[in-house]
């Protein structure tokens, strides 16, 4: 049995010389989380990932570090140490003045008008993906949305097709994103953490190519966006900033997206019914099942609630860390400057004080009737809160509602009797073996 420590005060147990509670995360976070709330409550301390953690569960923890009134904690320091050599200067690893001056200017890229012209581009782009798709008909799920997502994020965000460019451009992400909980965070040979800023280069020199080549240009894709964005005080990027903003931007929407939209497709092929149900929703805007125009997308309430229920069950990002830096107290607790801190939302979203059923699918907890998700404030958090908001959470549900308009009208997806996907959680939540699916078109499976 482990040891119990106080550090400061606070309760908890290093885990295993060098690598800590690493690895046990890595297998299998929830039990973890549970075992530690069970031995010492929902304040504790371990160490993982290189670096002693306080980790602070619960819907009020969630609200006291995202909204942060006091401003006691630092973004940038929380994450620096899992991102900071793979996508550095991003808004996530950013704080306080300074990260509001740049989310102010990047801002232009998510009002209306962008995404209104957004949803052209994606209605097109998902069209041909489905396309292609008809031809599979048995495939596995997760790679194959990986690529319709990256495909459709080059066309919205790069206002270019990828061509020769997506197979590389689509391991680089992965590599930077997986090397996020290395164990080993040094970038030797060979290693994930290498392989990893390796990636982040390959990535660097392709948008820095790109920048001057559209300055002073009217497009309307993200990127040109950025490179002409200006606020009310007439600041802008730099060059360095939009490839630092651009790398963080398109990572987060395909690799979480594709995390989301996958676990949603593996709960609607196990339930039938919530299928069945947000077709018919589809159905009754009789319009082209190809395309769904901006103006009805708050129409899709059913697909809302199943998207929701989906980022509930497996959060795109588990873990959000921040650094102290001020001593705070929390808890009953007295915790120094300079100390790391966790929430989890992956623990919040399945406490049984919040959810009824949390380990079910229920997307009408989102309805008006049972409205779970306001008990508390922050009891579902998967696009963080406060300052440090999600900036692209519309664009996520815009994105995942024309998908799911278009796949529905057209086709039928099932499992094969029995199984039982197995998700790796960490660092972005996946099934291990890509979720086999069936897909037919809607004619055929009539």
């Amino acid at each position: 049995m482990a040891r119990s420590y106080r550090k400061n005060g606070v309760p908890g147990e290093p885990g295993w010389p060098v690598f800590g509670k690493s690895l046990a995360l890595l297998r299998n976070p929830a039990k973890v989380s549970h075992e530690m709330v069970s031995k010492y409550g929902q304040v504790y301390w371990s160490n993982a990932f290189g670096r002693t953690n306080v980790s602070m569960l619960g819907p009020d923890a969630n609200e006291f570090v995202l909204m942060d009134r006091e401003r006691n904690f630092s973004s940038a320091g929380g994450w620096n140490p899992l991102l900071g050599l793979l996508f550095p200067n991003g808004l996530m690893l950013r704080d306080f003045d300074d990260h509001r001056a740049h989310r102010r200017i990047m801002q232009v890229a998510f009002k209306q008008p962008a995404m209104q012209n957004y949803v052209a581009k994606l209605n097109e782009g998902i069209r041909q993906g489905l396309d292609r798709w008809r031809e599979k008909g048995d495939f596995r799920f997760y790679e194959a949305i990986k690529q319709l997502t990256l495909n459709t994020a080059a066309s919205v965000f790069l206002g270019m097709p990828l061509g020769k460019e997506a197979d590389r451009i689509n391991q680089a992400f992965f590599d930077s994103v997986q090397a996020a909980v290395a164990v080993i965070r040094t970038p030797i040979p060979g290693t994930k953490m290498w392989r990893g800023v390796q990636g982040r280069k390959y990535l660097e020199q392709f948008f820095r190519e790109q920048v001057p080549l559209r300055r002073g240009t009217a497009g309307t894709d993200m990127f040109t966006l950025l490179c002409n964005a200006v606020d009310e005080e007439g600041n802008t990027y730099t060059d360095s900033d939009i490839v630092d903003h651009m790398d963080f931007l398109m990572m987060a929407a395909h690799d979480t997206l594709t995390s989301s939209i996958t676990t949603l497709i593996y709960e609607l092929c196990r339930h039938p019914e919530w299928q069945d149900a947000a077709r018919r929703e589809c159905a009754a805007l009789n319009l082209p099942p190809d395309n769904l125009p901006y103006e009805h997308l708050a129409e899709l309430q059913i697909i809302e609630w199943c998207f929701k229920e989906a980022l509930r069950m497996n959060p795109p990002v588990p873990s959000i860390p921040r650094t102290a830096v001020r001593e705070f107290q929390f808890g009953g607790y007295t915790i120094p400057a300079g100390t790391t801190v966790n929430i989890s939302p992956g623990y919040t979203h399945k406490m049984p004080e919040l959810w009824e059923n949390p380990q079910n699918f229920e997307p009408d907890r989102f309805s008006e009737q049972r409205a779970e998700d306001r008990k508390h404030k922050f009891a579902w958090v998967p696009f963080g809160g406060g300052a440090h908001m999600c900036i692209g959470l519309h664009f996520a549900y815009m994105q995942t509602k024309v998908f799911m308009y278009q796949l529905l009208l057209n086709y039928e997806f099932h499992l094969d009797d029995g199984y039982e996907a197995d998700f790796q959680i960490m660092p972005i939540p996946k099934p291990k073996d890509g979720l086999p699916i069936h897909l037919r078109p809607l004619e055929e499976a009539a």
